[in-house]
């Protein structure tokens, strides 16, 4: 369910417990949802036997939420599943930073996805293109004949258009299926469409059916959002002279991603650590998440360059936009099968998956931000080992109290912050 406010003063000072009766209650969890959270979200032996094959077990990833999220003048506490430490902490600062002008906008498309059928060995493909927009109608009418609860609500096919490519098998025609897939992803609706109409399509045009499947490349399906950041909320102390000299090395890190592959891909790692972050605690294809929103930016710009895009206003606010393909769902798939990514939906309180979409988009604008701003100030390192290092401390083996106090030391003293280092401190610290 929503939530009336997402800044939790000291929220991170609590301890695990804590927070998860804190969330229970923001969020107006059942105690079963408690349970699920408590559990580790580890699965029973029979419910991941049913989700892939060849199960010996299971394997569990920290659930922490980001705070100060406001979307479209809506509150949400934000579940990132993922290992990399100070991910959850950039996100949830740099989403405090927009605060002063109203938070993250959106502004995304509806949930239309495209199924491609690959049809082959068609003489003339002028004349089969014109068949097949003849007799579209009817075409659409038989995709849309399945007993579906997508359909029955609105959803189904919308349209069916065509392409010619040249490949290295020769010409091929590709046949588009356009549907609304509700609050679902949709994969399995339009792929059993595409398998329904493919005989069809062949008998229309005397060709070849070959491959009938979805493409993650979602150009229908945007997400959209933007954000204004002054330069006083740049600055920690507030400064705006400070701030403008931040937001200029934001530019021009990013100015470097646009410019360079090389770093444009680290660049849009940065933007996935939130956006697959959310997509993973709630239970989406986050590969298929992650391969259409790197495939857009080559579709859309080129060549491989930003997810993300920012700039300086007239009054010199900094302004940051995305826009990517998100296909997600909040219905059918893992969502409703993992006992701890229903949770998490709930947790968000999204009632839509433009919604869901929309959240996953800022998320992945924030994170993108808080990179950005530790690279063009103090350097990626210095936050990240603040936090990275006591996992430094318990690969060298330390345990109880030892873990603190390696982590004290290595990240307070001068030099190189090592595992190696990290040993010695660890045999001085038992000396």
């Amino acid at each position: 369910m929503p939530v009336d406010n997402s800044r939790l003063k000291g929220f991170y000072k609590l301890d695990v417990e804590e927070r998860r009766a804190m969330i229970a209650k923001l969020a107006n969890l059942s105690d079963e949802q408690v349970a699920a959270l408590a559990a580790n979200g580890e699965l029973d032996d029979a419910a991941a036997d049913r989700m892939i094959e060849n199960v010996i077990g299971t394997m569990s990833l920290p659930v922490g939420v980001a705070t100060n999220f406001i979307l479209d003048g809506k509150h949400y506490i934000v579940p990132f599943c993922l290992e990399e430490s100070s991910v959850v902490a950039a996100a949830s600062n740099m989403a405090k930073r927009c605060h002063v002008s109203g938070g993250f906008v959106s502004s995304s498309d509806g949930p239309m996805m495209i199924a491609q059928i690959q049809l082959l060995d068609i003489e003339d493909h002028e004349i089969g293109i014109q068949q097949i927009e003849e007799q579209k109608s009817e075409l659409m009418a038989l995709a849309n004949s399945l007993p579906s609860t997508m359909i029955r609500l609105g959803g189904g096919c919308k349209d069916i258009t065509t392409r010619t490519i040249e490949s290295l098998s020769g010409p091929m025609l590709i046949v588009h299926i356009h549907v609304d897939c509700r609050d679902a992803m949709g994969a399995n609706a339009v792929n059993t469409m595409a398998e329904l109409l493919a005989p069809e399509l062949e008998r229309i045009t005397t060709g070849r059916s070959l491959l009938r499947i979805l493409s993650n490349l979602a150009t229908q399906r945007l997400a959209r959002v933007s954000a204004t950041f002054t330069p006083g909320e740049m600055s920690n102390a507030g400064d705006a002279a400070e701030g403008a000299s931040i937001i200029d090395g934001i530019l021009e890190a990013h100015h470097f991603a646009m410019a360079d592959p090389y770093r444009a891909a680290t660049h849009n790692k940065g933007v996935m650590n939130g956006i697959s972050a959310v997509a993973v605690a709630c239970g989406q294809d986050w590969r298929a998440i992650e391969a259409g929103c790197h495939a857009y930016v080559a579709h859309s710009q080129g060549r491989y360059g930003s997810i993300t895009h920012w700039e300086k206003d007239a009054n010199g606010n900094l302004v940051g936009t995305i826009e990517t393909p998100m296909a997600v769902g909040i219905v059918g798939g893992a969502s409703k099968v993992h006992p701890v990514a229903r949770t998490n939906l709930e947790i968000l309180g999204v009632e839509s998956a433009q919604e869901l979409a929309s959240i996953m988009a800022a998320a992945g604008l924030a994170q993108n931000l808080g990179a950005l701003r530790a690279l063009a100030t103090s350097g990626i390192q210095k936050g990240h080992m603040r936090l990275h290092a006591k996992n430094m401390a318990v690969s060298a083996g330390a345990i109880g109290d030892e873990i603190e106090q390696v982590a004290h030391r290595l990240i307070t003293e001068e030099g190189p912050k090592t595992q190696t280092r990290v040993a010695e401190i660890l045999d001085e610290l038992r000396k």
